[in-house]
């Protein structure tokens, strides 16, 4: 990975983090490493433990940001939630997937749109 591309995700999910905040969720780890990979954000919305996928994209093309997560990803982020709630004791907890989808179109402002609910374990 380039460090101008890791420099853009760290950047969402610095503009993620800052969202979910206004909106009142606590953030509980940021770049949770598990084998399947690692989950952008895992936050607190009340009682629930919600995991957070974050995409930033600077072009229309293929798409927004939001279609860009994948029913091949929500499995990854469902697997590493999983792996989460395990080793922090949390499996009692609620818990659901969101999205934070961030486009920047021609050097625009960031046009940040939160998903509650994204998606659902399959």
């Amino acid at each position: 990975m380039t460090y101008a591309r890791q420099f853009l995700g760290e950047s969402g999910e610095e503009m993620a983090c800052g969202e979910l905040g206004a909106r009142g969720y606590a953030i509980l780890a940021r770049r949770y490493r598990t084998r399947h990979g690692e989950i952008d954000i895992v936050a607190r919305d009340g009682d629930t433990i919600v995991f957070v996928e974050v995409k930033l994209k600077t072009s229309g093309e293929f798409g927004s940001a939001a279609e860009s997560v994948t029913p091949w990803k929500q499995k990854r982020v469902v697997a590493m939630a999983v792996d989460y709630l395990a080793r922090n004791r949390l499996s009692d907890h609620p818990c659901r997937f969101d999205v934070v989808a961030i486009d920047i179109l021609e050097g625009g402002a960031p046009r940040i749109t939160v998903i509650p609910s994204a998606f659902d374990v399959a």
